[in-house]
């Protein structure tokens, strides 16, 4: 493969990731990207998802028990909602701020993630939820 289509490639997924409002997963990129560059497969999306990843121009976000998704690293810190109906991952730009009192006595937090899960805009509109119906 030559360096250019390489680069075309790239680019289109790095547009992709920057338009986006809310983390994609390799799918989600591939799909997008392939506006522009119709033959993109998904090994050339891991492949340069790797390359961008580790040239810190996109970060992972990683949920408990699914797939990455990635955003660009410039955003900031944030935390993600995710929608129980269609599993998207949307951006929370709210923050709880310092959690240092929920930490055991004498533990200091260094970090933190928030993940709140329920159902987008689009899904509420659409069905009842499923969890807690009975």
């Amino acid at each position: 493969m030559s360096q250019e289509r390489s680069t075309r490639q790239r680019a289109a997924m790095r547009s992709a990731i920057e338009a986006a409002e809310r983390p994609l997963s390799p799918q989600e990129i591939c799909e997008l990207a392939q506006a522009e560059v119709p033959a993109l497969g998904m090994a050339t999306v891991y492949r340069n998802l790797k390359l961008m990843v580790e040239a810190g121009e996109i970060e992972a976000v990683v949920l408990p028990g699914d797939g990455a998704r990635y955003e660009p690293t410039h955003r900031g810190h944030h935390h993600h909602f995710q929608c129980n109906e269609c599993k998207r991952v949307f951006d929370v730009h709210e923050c709880p701020g310092n959690l240092d009192r929920l930490a055991p006595k004498g533990f200091t937090v260094e970090h933190h993630e928030l993940t709140l899960y329920g159902r987008c805009d689009e899904c509420a509109d659409h069905k009842p939820s499923r969890r807690g119906s009975r």
